[in-house]
């Protein structure tokens, strides 16, 4: 589907919840095709109307990116867009030239130019990939979209391996996206911006096929700008084998409920058994149902369970790590009375006419210099405190790290993230090894509060 098809048919794409899988779609020097364009489609189904949107060829969310473990991947991104953007391939141990943040690894990609991305990628898993330049404005307008590395051998057939993005999305009365009030500054100093609709792969309340009797991997991606999902696996007979693109030896029941923050990704697997259709469901309070499992009535008794292997990530040298601190402060009901912005000592009320809310460390957003420097193959420890009236979403590029303690309580599981989330008052523990040179972003990904000062950069040499 080309740009002016799409233009043309205004809402194709959004007809259907299974993602256009990219792999597919080489040119004859097996480069990938990108582009940023502008397109309209009916986030509240055919009862709402066209909203404006952003996206990654025509489509919402981008076409599904499918590579191999180990394989060399090329992107010829075109913004055509009338700002500049540029793209960022979250969760990826990649090259830093490639890692796409404007301003820091590379100059923003103006409009009608083009800029060619070129990766390894080491690690299999659930990944995604999205806009990282005034991310708090073209994220939630539509520009993100799945990247799936697949395992050196094949676990589950393409049929039962279900990719589901996950978006809220703040309409009006109408059920048109409400663009007045991005950068609204009560969004960037509260919650962030939070929606009041939720779509599975641009669509609300989807019925998703799945077949009794037969292994489904559901790969989960929340691609909202603030919202917190919280998760009933259970409820749906699914169970976890997965968090952040790294898979575990074995699949864990969840009792209860499991959060999927901003930025986060979960791998989930169930066999359905009975006839359906089965609710998929977030839990706010209550059960609230976005979207519905179908099952086929044919079974397959005889579909045995192959899970993927874990991928080799360099494990953390606790007993020779450097320890640093992250104090998260600022927002509204905080306690922060001043910050240092560009060098300068600013109050509150400066900072907020400035635009910036948050710090990290008693810092509004990136200073000159880095907020640690580390030697290549360093174990590094971050001992955050959220010292802030709302959670948030912190995210390391570059790197994956353990998750090792929360309040001072060392944990049952401590699983590789690359995004981790911490509560109100909460303090977590988290180690890395520094095995990926560069200057490396590290920020919330409640995306207003990262523009808003919750932004840092750490070097690798």
């Amino acid at each position: 589907m080309n740009r002016r098809h799409f233009l043309k048919t205004a809402v194709a794409s959004l007809a259907s919840t299974s993602l256009p899988r990219f792999a597919m779609a080489k040119t004859g020097d097996g480069t990938f095709q990108l582009e940023a364009v502008k397109g309209k489609g009916r986030l509240y189904g055919d009862e709402g109307g066209l909203s404006d949107l952003w996206l990654f060829n025509g489509q919402l969310p981008g076409p599904e990116i499918r590579v191999k473990r180990g394989e060399w991947v090329k992107i010829r991104f075109k913004n055509s867009l009338e700002e500049p953007t540029s793209v960022h391939w979250h969760g990826i141990r990649i090259n830093n030239a490639m890692d796409g943040v404007s301003g820091l690894t590379q100059p923003a990609v103006q409009p009608g130019e083009t800029f060619d991305y070129e990766f390894v990628v080491p690690d299999a898993g659930t990944y995604w990939y999205h806009a990282h330049h005034m991310s708090w404005n073209q994220v939630p307008r539509g520009l993100a979209g799945p990247l799936i590395v697949e395992e050196d051998e094949q676990t589950f057939e393409s049929d039962t391996d279900i990719t589901l993005a996950l978006s809220d999305w703040r309409l009006d009365d109408n059920g048109v996206l409400d663009t007045a009030s991005f950068g609204a500054m009560h969004d960037f100093s509260h919650a962030g911006r939070l929606g009041n609709w939720l779509t599975i792969n641009g669509q609300n309340m989807p019925e998703i096929p799945v077949q009794k009797g037969r292994w489904h991997r559901l790969r989960l991606i929340n691609m909202s700008a603030s919202r917190i999902l919280d998760l009933a696996p259970s409820r749906f007979g699914a169970q976890l084998i997965g968090l952040d693109g790294q898979v575990f030896d074995s699949p864990r029941e969840v009792d209860g409920t499991i959060q999927l923050a901003p930025a986060q990704r979960m791998d989930l697997i169930m066999r359905p058994e009975g006839d359906g259709p089965v609710p998929f469901e977030t839990m706010t309070g209550q059960p609230y149902t976005f979207a519905n499992f179908t099952i086929s009535k044919e079974a397959n008794n005889d579909d045995l369970l192959r899970l993927p292997k874990a991928n080799a990530l360099p494990e953390p040298d606790l007993e020779n790590a450097r320890s640093f601190p992250l104090v998260m402060a600022g927002g509204a009901m905080g306690r922060m009375q001043s910050a240092t912005k560009n060098g300068q000592e600013l109050s509150m009320r400066e900072l907020a006419q400035a635009g910036d809310f948050w710090a990290f460390n008693g810092q509004a957003g990136m200073g000159e210099k880095p907020f640690f420097s580390a030697k290549r193959g360093e174990t590094i420890i971050l001992e955050s405190t959220n010292d802030t009236a709302f959670p948030h979403a912190i995210h390391l590029h570059g790197h994956h790290f353990r998750v090792l303690e929360r309040n001072g309580k060392k944990l049952e599981n401590p699983d590789w993230r690359d995004t981790f989330t911490t509560q109100r008052g909460e303090t977590v523990k988290i180690a890395f090894v520094t095995d990926n040179p560069g200057k490396w972003l590290i920020h919330c990904h409640m995306l207003g509060h990262a523009a808003s000062g919750m932004m840092d950069w750490f070097e690798v040499a």
